[in-house]
């Protein structure tokens, strides 16, 4: 099976995961809804793909996407709603459109996402947050053969992220308005080259239809409902991840990808003091195998003279593929979902590529019995991708109310 199909099952078994979780949750006691968006975009001119070398020959500047979604959102009058500023979650499809058919494709998304309120402006109008994370299909990837100048995006499935805020404005018991902007990521998170990635930054206008939400449920969104009292405490996140990735290696004239995928495996252990019900923050120990890390060219003119390409790359002892780090973690914990980022540095390792400062960001879904599934991205320097963080975890000494089913 080619590297390229694999990270494709990959992808839609990831997909599966988070939907079954979704609907784990869809249950009677919350709001319904069901809305409609367009999102016109702007294409940031990253590559010189879109910056004009492309069959085209014209800048890809702008993006348009169409999406239905569904979700489900906590009523208000209860003490979940106080905490959580309505938060809600569910189920999207979009549809996307670059300008260049032939190139990129029209890609499809499928994904998850959640929002909340940031503030009440009025009784009616709210400042509102929303993060989207899933899978977008159907693109036309790079090809030397076919498609050569694409060398945005390596792959026909590729993760897709957005994060935006807008101003929801409740018309009636049935209907809201939604205006604001959300910015737009899509890449294969450097398991396939090339990963150069597409953003967009784009103006979102859209309407949401409550099934049932009814007038009284209107008259509670302007009182708030205290909370029980959060016990504050520490607990324990204990992780296991893996991957695979790919390398590029430093190679007279610049660098060329390392052939074959690299394996990635490693673990996190977080002591997590937690502030209160959305908010918690601590360190972790972070233990990685990277069969990729330190991975060197011998002699690259062989492969070019007609020899195997593999034998033109050394690796190196395992000692230098090992490292243990520390970062420092901050994490917004809501209804269903956990967003966390990290920033660290490894502290014994084998040198080379393993002596960085790395930052990770993180998805986590709630799972029965406090465990948890784990989706991250690791960076190194604040722009060089290195792996997915694909795994489970189990949080011990869980004393965190449940105020939401």
């Amino acid at each position: 099976m080619s590297s390229r199909r694999r990270t494709e099952r990959g992808i839609i078994l990831l997909m599966t995961a988070l939907f079954l979780s979704v609907g784990i949750y869809a249950q009677n006691g919350y709001i319904h809804r069901l809305g409609i968006e367009g999102r016109p975009g702007y294409i940031f001119p990253t590559n010189s793909f879109l910056r004009g070398e492309n069959i085209m020959r014209q800048r890809l500047s702008s993006a348009y996407s169409a999406h239905l979604k569904y979700s489900f959102q906590l009523r208000p009058g209860t003490a979940a709603e106080c905490v959580y500023g309505g938060s809600y979650q569910g189920i999207g499809l979009g549809y996307f459109d670059f300008g260049n058919h032939s190139e990129t494709g029209t890609p499809v998304a499928l994904y998850v996402f959640q929002g909340a309120r940031i503030a009440r402006l009025t009784p009616r109008l709210s400042l509102n947050y929303e993060w989207g994370f899933g899978a977008s299909f159907g693109w036309k990837p790079y090809d030397y053969f076919a498609n050569p100048n694409n060398t945005v995006i390596g792959t026909k499935v590729n993760a897709y992220l957005n994060a935006g805020v807008h101003l929801n404005w409740i018309l009636s018991p049935q209907f809201d308005l939604n205006i604001g902007a959300t910015a737009v990521h899509f890449s294969n998170g450097n398991t396939q080259y090339p990963n150069t990635g597409l953003n967009t930054v784009d103006f979102k206008i859209g309407v949401v239809y409550n099934f049932n939400r009814n007038i009284e449920d209107m008259i509670w969104q302007s009182q708030p409902v205290p909370a029980p009292v959060f016990p504050r405490h520490v607990s324990y996140d204990l992780t296991l991840f893996g991957s695979w990735r790919r390398k590029a290696i430093d190679v007279a004239g610049g660098q060329v990808p390392a052939p074959g995928r690299y394996a990635v495996a490693g673990f996190c252990f977080a002591p997590m003091y937690n502030f209160g019900y959305k908010f918690r923050a601590g360190v972790s120990l972070d233990g990685v195998y990277d069969a990729s890390a330190n991975v060197y060219a011998k002699d690259y003119i062989t492969p070019l003279d007609g020899g195997n390409e593999e034998d033109a790359f050394g690796t190196p002892p395992l000692r230098k593929q090992l490292s243990l780090g520390v970062s420092a973690r901050g994490e917004w914990v809501m209804p269903y979902f956990t967003v966390g980022i990290g920033f660290g540095g490894n502290i014994l390792h084998g040198g080379g590529d393993l002596q960085s400062f790395y930052q990770i960001l993180a998805l986590k879904i709630d799972m029965p019995h406090d465990t948890f599934l784990h989706i991250g991205y690791n960076l190194k320097d604040f722009h060089e991708p290195n792996y997915l963080m694909l795994g489970v975890g189990y949080r011990f000494n869980n004393k965190r109310s449940r105020l939401y089913r």
